[in-house]
C-alpha cells in the first residue's frame, strides 16, 4: 500500500476501521460501500455538513443528496443502538464479506489534552478518529479524506494512519499517464524485423510483429525520432499489429479552417479530431500547446465545411461557476461568457482574416450554430449529432465526466481537453483528476484517441515561461 493511498484490496486481513470525511462522500456518494470486509464510520459532523450542502445551489448538492439517501437506505431498518454499534453493509462479492457501517456522535466526545479544539468541523472529525484509534488499539484506524491540510493536521494530532480515497485512481504517478502515441528511437523501419503490407486506394496498412509495440492499444499513434514514419494502430491479434500508414508529410499537411499543425503532436491531434469514426478525443498538454484552438478549428471545419454535425456545444469546468452563475445577468450564453473567454479568444484568432465577418462571436455562432452551455445543465440531456467541446476538464472528477460523456447520443463527438498542471480543485491532484481517469479508462476503446500535445506553440514568451518558471 503506497503512502496516503486507500488501496482496499491490499489492506490487512483483520478488519480496518475507516473514518470518512465529508469530501469523500461528495466525491463518491457510495464510497462507504467500497471498503469490502472493513468497517466504515461516518462522524455526525459529516452528516451535518452534507445536510448544509444538499440545499445549496451547487452541482455538488446533488452528490450530497445522493450520499444522504444511500446512507439512509443502509441504516433505515436499524435501531439507534445498532447504528452506533455498526450495521452490516451489503455484500460486494463472495470473496469479500462486507464490514459494518456506523455513525459516531463526535459532539459527545470528551475533549482531552490529546484532542484538537472542537470549534472546527475538521477538528471534530479528527477527534473522532483519535477516539476510535484509542478505543481499538488492536485494529488499524484510518481517516480517509481528500483534504491535504486535514491529513497533515490529523498526523500532527497523533493519528497513525491518514489516507486519500483513490479507488478511482488508475496510476500512481502522472509520468505513467498514457500519451496516446509511442515514439521509436531512430528509424522506425530499422527496428521492424518482418512486415506485410496491404494497399487499399490511398491507404496502406502494415502488419508487424506484436513484440515491436508490446503495450499497444487502439488508435495509438506511432512516430519515430528520424521523422521518417507516422502511423496509427488499427487492430491486433496474438502475433501481429495492424498499422495504418498515415505518412508523416500527409499528417503535417492536414488543415482545418485555415489552421495547419505546427508540430507532429498537433498533426496527430488533428488526425483524431477530423476522424468521424472516433467518438471521443482527449487532448492533454501544457498551456499554449494548441488544445483549444485545434479543437475549435476542426469543429468549425466539420460543422460548416463538411456538414458532419448540426452544431457545436462548448462548455467548460470552473470551480466557482456553480454558485455564481445564477447571480449573473442575461441568458445562459451571456452568463457563461466570462469563463469562456479562452474560447472566444480562439474564435477571434480563427476569423481575424475574414473580411466578411461583421462581428467575430456573432458571426461564428450563427454560422456554426455554436452554443455555450454550463456543465451544471448538461445532466439529464441527450445530445444528438453534435460536436461537444469540453474545455478545462482537469477540474472534474471521474463521476462528473461520466455524467457528461453519457449525455452524448448518436452521431455526437466529444472532445475533452485539459492541462493537468493547472488543477484548481481543492480535492483533486494530477493522478486523481477525472481527466487522468478517462485517459486510462478509454485507451482500449476503439472509438477514442488520446494525444498529449508536447510543446508550447503559443509564443516564445509562453514557451520560455512553461519551461523555466
Amino acid at each position: 500500500m503506497t503512502k496516503e493511498k486507500a488501496n482496499i484490496d491490499n489492506a490487512p486481513q483483520d478488519n480496518t476501521i475507516y473514518i470518512l470525511d465529508t469530501n469523500i462522500l461528495l466525491h463518491e456518494p457510495f464510497a462507504f460501500l467500497s471498503f469490502k470486509e472493513h468497517d466504515v464510520v461516518v462522524p455526525m459532523t459529516v452528516l451535518e455538513e452534507l445536510d448544509s450542502i444538499k440545499d445549496r445551489r451547487k452541482d455538488v448538492s446533488r452528490d450530497a443528496r445522493v450520499a444522504i439517501r444511500a446512507l439512509e437506505d443502509t441504516l433505515k431498518d436499524a435501531s439507534p443502538e445498532q447504528v452506533l454499534a455498526g450495521v452490516k453493509l451489503p455484500e460486494n462479492d463472495d470473496a469479500h464479506p462486507s464490514g459494518c457501517l456506523s455513525i459516531i456522535n463526535d459532539y459527545g466526545l470528551q475533549q482531552t489534552a490529546n484532542t484538537l479544539s472542537f470549534n472546527e468541523n475538521d477538528n471534530r472529525i479528527i477527534n473522532a478518529a483519535l477516539h476510535i484509534q484509542k478505543q481499538n488499539p488492536n485494529k488499524k484506524t484510518v481517516l480517509v479524506t481528500k483534504d491535504i491540510n486535514m491529513r497533515l493536521k490529523a498526523k500532527g494530532a497523533g493519528l497513525a494512519h491518514v489516507e486519500d480515497y483513490r479507488t478511482d485512481q488508475l496510476i500512481d504517478d502522472i509520468q505513467f499517464l498514457t500519451k496516446g502515441y509511442h515514439q521509436f528511437d531512430g528509424d522506425f523501419w530499422q527496428q521492424i524485423k518482418a512486415c506485410d503490407s496491404e494497399t487499399d486506394g490511398r491507404f496502406t496498412t502494415h502488419f508487424i510483429e506484436k513484440s515491436a509495440v508490446p503495450l499497444s492499444y487502439m488508435n495509438e499513434y506511432l512516430i519515430d525520432e528520424d521523422e521518417s514514419f507516422a502511423g496509427k494502430i488499427t487492430g491486433w491479434n496474438d502475433e501481429q499489429i495492424s498499422i495504418l500508414d498515415l505518412g508523416r508529410e500527409r499528417l503535417m499537411g492536414k488543415t482545418a479552417w485555415g489552421i495547419h499543425p505546427k508540430n507532429i503532436y498537433q498533426g496527430m491531434a488533428m488526425d483524431a479530431l477530423l476522424d468521424p469514426s472516433i467518438d471521443l478525443v482527449i487532448l492533454t498538454g501544457p498551456a499554449g500547446c494548441g488544445k483549444t484552438l485545434l479543437a475549435l478549428a476542426t469543429a468549425l471545419e466539420q460543422v460548416i465545411e463538411r456538414g458532419l454535425y448540426d452544431k457545436i456545444i462548448v462548455t467548460r469546468s470552473t470551480p466557482e461557476i456553480a454558485e455564481s452563475i445564477g447571480f449573473l445577468p442575461g441568458t445562459e450564453e451571456e452568463k457563461m461568457a466570462p469563463w469562456l473567454a479562452a474560447i472566444t479568444d480562439s474564435l477571434e484568432v480563427l476569423h481575424q482574416q475574414d473580411e466578411s465577418m461583421s462581428g467575430s462571436l456573432d458571426y461564428i455562432m450563427d454560422k456554426a450554430n455554436i452554443q455555450f452551455k454550463s456543465v451544471n445543465f448538461m445532466r439529464g440531456r441527450s445530445i444528438q449529432n453534435s460536436l461537444v467541446l469540453l474545455d478545462e476538464c482537469q477540474n472534474l472528477t471521474a463521476a462528473q465526466l461520466k455524467t457528461i460523456i453519457t449525455r452524448c447520443g448518436e452521431g455526437t463527438k466529444l472532445v475533452c481537453s485539459g492541462n493537468l498542471a493547472q488543477i484548481d480543485s481543492n480535492y483533486l491532484t494530477a493522478v486523481t483528476s477525472g481527466l487522468t481517469y478517462i485517459v486510462e479508462r478509454f485507451k482500449d476503446f476503439p472509438g477514442s484517441a488520446t494525444i498529449n500535445l508536447n510543446g508550447v506553440v503559443r509564443s516564445r514568451l509562453a514557451s520560455f515561461a512553461e519551461e523555466n518558471l
